[in-house]
């Protein structure tokens, strides 16, 4: 039998670790709560980054949230947020952190890229992509025509940078080497424009892909195509982005297309660089 003193002493020790744990419960509520938070930011993507030619526009970071969609926040100006954001609509889902305009309107036109660019003024078409803005601007005699958002290379499948032409199209094209993601289907390149073929005999080609918010490709530059995300994806039920298909019709005009590859003599000069000065 335990000593009088002695029980005593336990249970005042008893006592005061309850209390101190009854006083230590929100701190550690509060605490798990930071830390569930944190991990779940953690897995979260976020594309909050101020592009070079963004700065005039202001806008907060904030995470899209569960049923939200591009067109529910920012209606008649939600393509404008899109390009913004170098984002389609199939990765602008619940979870994603994305740039929000703090004035939607100021979007209105949005181009980060000069509107008349002198060196392509002998040029009667003329492409120009930027890899540090990752957007791309068709241009005539100098003038921008219309600019859209691209994917550029990765780190490790980079973007040549240089001076090209596009030599040859074909708006069925398809890879030779990857496929649609858990699949056998090869990757299609839809409306494909090719620029350049290196030393090792790898094209490359502008052409419509998934635009993800980052540089992604495996050194292609790809653009908006809504259509083929709908043909392999199901989504967007109603494809509207489709600036693959916009710059594709915009270099043969006046010629038509057949679905068939051709090469194509003295096609518009294509200028990819790391960032315009």
């Amino acid at each position: 039998m335990p000593h009088p003193a002695l029980a005593v002493m336990v249970e005042e020790h008893r006592k005061r670790f309850l209390g101190f744990l009854l006083l230590s419960l929100p701190f550690l509520f509060s605490f798990f709560s930071l830390l569930a938070k944190s991990a779940d930011a953690g897995t979260a993507r976020s594309f909050c980054r101020t592009y070079p030619g963004d700065k005039a526009v202001e806008w907060e970071c904030r995470r899209m949230g569960k049923g939200e969609t591009l067109e529910k926040l920012f209606g008649e100006r939600w393509q404008d947020v899109a390009r913004f954001n170098r984002i389609d609509r199939r990765h602008a889902h619940a979870g994603v952190y994305l740039k929000f305009p703090k004035r939607p309107d100021d979007l209105r036109d949005f181009t980060p890229l000069p509107r008349y660019f002198q060196q392509a003024e002998a040029e009667e078409k003329f492409i120009l992509v930027d890899l540090s803005r990752q957007f791309l601007g068709a241009y005539e005699r100098g003038r921008l025509v219309f600019s859209t958002p691209v994917a550029s290379g990765k780190k490790t499948n980079k973007t040549p940078v240089g001076k090209f032409r596009v030599s040859a199209y074909n708006s069925k094209h398809k890879s030779s080497a990857y496929f649609i993601k858990d699949s056998d289907i090869p990757y299609p390149m839809n409306y494909g424009l090719r620029f350049h073929i290196d030393g090792h005999g790898v094209s490359y080609w502008l052409h419509g892909r998934d635009v993800p918010g980052y540089p992604a490709s495996h050194g292609c530059v790809g653009l908006y195509d809504e259509e083929m995300q709908k043909e392999f994806y199901g989504f967007p039920r109603k494809p509207e982005l489709t600036d693959a298909r916009k710059l594709f019709e915009w270099v043969l005009s006046p010629l038509s297309d057949d679905g068939k590859f051709h090469v194509l003599e003295k096609g518009p000069a294509v200028w990819v660089v790391k960032r315009v000065k």
